[in-house]
């Protein structure tokens, strides 16, 4: 977190200092009763009188005045820091690949973008400020002690020792229950993410109470978890409670005995006596210092789990030598030293760039998923001409739709190269790559935005006319009936509007940008056949401007291409017109003929399911 910490610098020396000296003022106040005492009372010299009390007043004011400083600095000091940790998070979980999304639990994500980091926060403007003053406090208070009275003094910092050996024990068992927690709380948010989003679900199946006494079995075990560290809490701090109050009645015994000895002043054990108490609260604030320390720690090393992941699918410039992949530089460091370059680049608009024809060619494309021991996809040859639609089928987990993401590098091949008008893809800047890509995929995603914002998600300056004209194309009429027209919000993922609603929106949204390269996965899936009727004529149009690529479901997209690609065991088995491949390919005729196209989504791993009948019913809604 040093690099986190470095802007403020300046801004947390100056919080230590006044912190410091706020407590050095509040001890000294006990010095001056000792004067008062010994001064005032005992030796009757009752000019000191007032000097005395206006020293107390100012020192007072003082440590008062300081304290309200270091507050005020401090939560902007932290907040700030906050802030940046995570924006710089944010900006790192948008540069890496899909794969790593889906291998994450989004909940332990959140988790760490508000709970961690809110751990983070709350140590870096309470725990390293006062532990540091602390640690001044009782050395202070030790010395003063110790000119008062030698021996007395080094008794009463040698009763602390024993405080070190519990906090040594404690750091090192706090800091297991402190992950174990933090992970299990990621753990429940997934869940209630999940039973969240998919509540249409649980309540259909009639699985509620089922899922209710799964959440109570997480929460029971983050429950436990939580009562094991605040048993450990109590514990210590239990144990730190009672060094200092035993160690104030030995003292004050003792004392007594040294002032009958004449070894102390009656104004000595006062200030003696004073000074040892204000030694109680930096020993019962250490437990709470420690235990938000290794909370901040695990929550640190949680954070860097991210942060410290680099991106596989990256720019030209950032390839290894360049900057992330440099060694022994982490991605945290990275983002820190290049935060001013995130910026200007999300802030500032796409420049211009050449527009090519569009030219799409794959050449012996092969990939694999790394947990997969087989590959989709084995040595696919394809090539399509500028303007050219072609038409790719095949069965469910051919790998149809992994195909598509690579276009857009939502993952990188592992074998053979993509070219876009001669150009490997994976040498285009990833901004150009993707304005130059449209997609559109058969499960959408819209945001809990307006429709406006939605469909011009890719093209922010769209103006009103193209993002209308985007919908007719799409056949989305049914714009017209919403409340506020373009500006009605669609809800979370879009659950305001019907399957085929959200999929015409995602539709105009890919033609919007009016993109080279045009991906549809199956667009027309979740439409009525009325609708589909007027969305493949309307499609028809729109594919005619851009070289398409399009996994086809149904024979009435099939009819909308120009050429037919047939994808079997991971490879292009047959390329030709529609009537071509019915009258050569038998399995292409089996397709056909058995609706097998008529599945869900493929992601090339065989994660296919057929769409409800529901769906495609309430579609035209």
């Amino acid at each position: 977190m040093r690099e986190y910490l470095r802007p403020y610098y300046a801004r947390l020396c100056c919080i230590i200092l006044a912190a410091i000296l706020a407590v050095t003022a509040e001890t000294l106040v006990p010095i001056v009763t000792k004067s008062v005492i010994d001064r005032v009372v005992v030796a009757g010299i009752r000019s000191e009188l007032v000097p005395l009390s206006i020293a107390a007043m100012v020192l007072g004011v003082l440590q008062a005045g300081l304290n309200f400083f270091r507050r005020w600095a401090v939560s902007g000091a932290t907040v700030g820091m906050e802030k940046t940790i995570r924006d710089d998070l944010y900006h790192h979980l948008q540069r890496l690949e899909p794969a790593f999304h889906d291998s994450w639990q989004s909940g332990q994500l959140l988790s760490r973008a508000t709970n961690d980091l809110s751990t983070i926060r709350r140590f870096a403007g309470f725990g390293v400020v006062f532990f540091i003053t602390n640690t001044w406090t009782f050395a202070l208070i030790v010395v003063l002690l110790i000119q008062m009275n030698w021996w007395l003094g080094l008794l009463t910092g040698g009763v602390f020792l024993p405080v070190t050996v519990l906090c040594l024990r404690f750091e090192k068992r706090y800091r297991l229950l402190s992950r174990r927690y933090q992970d299990q709380q990621g753990d429940l948010a997934t869940y209630i993410e999940e039973a969240a989003s998919g509540i249409r679900v649980l309540k259909s199946l009639g699985r509620r109470d089922e899922a209710s006494a799964r959440h109570l079995a997480q929460a029971r075990v983050v429950y436990g978890t939580q009562v094991d560290k605040a048993r450990l809490r109590g514990t210590f701090w239990a144990a730190l409670d009672l060094v200092p109050n035993a160690a104030i009645g030995l003292l004050l015994l003792l004392g007594i005995v040294a002032v009958g000895r004449h070894e102390l002043s009656l104004g000595g054990l006062v200030a003696f006596v004073t000074l040892t108490l204000l030694l109680v609260w930096p020993i019962e604030a250490m437990g709470f210092i420690l235990a938000t320390g290794q909370e901040a720690a695990t929550a640190a090393q949680r954070i860097y789990e991210i942060l410290d992941t680099p991106p596989l699918i990256t720019d030209p410039a950032a390839r290894p030598g360049a900057s992330m992949d440099r060694p022994g530089l982490s991605a945290g460091r990275w983002l820190s030293d290049h935060r001013a370059e995130l910026a200007a680049g999300v802030a500032s608009p796409a420049r211009p760039m050449a527009q090519g024809s569009g030219r799409l060619v794959f050449e012996r494309v092969v990939f694999g998923y790394p947990e997969a021991p087989a590959l989709v996809l084995r040595g696919v040859s394809l090539e399509l001409e500028p303007g050219e639609t072609v038409a790719l089928v095949g069965a469910t987990g051919s790998g149809k739709t992994t195909l598509l993401h690579l276009v857009p590098r939502l993952a990188d091949v592992t074998g053979g190269r993509i070219t876009l008008d001669g150009a490997d893809i994976r040498d285009l800047p990833l901004p150009e790559l993707r304005s130059r890509v449209g997609c559109a995929f058969e499960d959408p995603t819209l945001f809990s935005a307006s429709l406006r914002e939605n469909v011009g998600f890719g093209v922010p300056d769209a103006s009103e006319a193209a993002i209308l004209a985007a919908l007719e194309a799409a056949q989305a009429e049914f714009v017209a009936d919403l409340p506020w027209g373009l500006d009605t919000r669609i809800g979370e993922q879009g659950m305001a509007l019907s399957g085929g609603q959200r999929q015409r929106v995602a539709l105009a949204r890919a033609i919007l940008g009016r993109p080279e390269v045009l991906l549809l996965d199956d667009p027309l899936s979740a439409l009525d056949v009325h609708t589909e009727a007027k969305a493949t004529a309307a499609l028809a149009s729109v594919l005619a401007a851009s070289t398409a690529l399009v996994v086809a479901h149904r024979p009435s997209t099939v009819l909308l291409a120009d050429r037919v690609a047939l994808l079997e065991g991971g490879v292009i088995t047959a390329v030709g017109t529609h009537h071509e491949l019915l009258a050569t390919q038998p399995r292409y005729r089996d397709l056909m003929s058995a609706d097998d196209l008529g599945d869900g989504p493929d992601d090339g791993a065989g994660n296919n399911g057929r769409a409800a009948p529901g769906v495609t019913a309430g579609a035209s809604r």
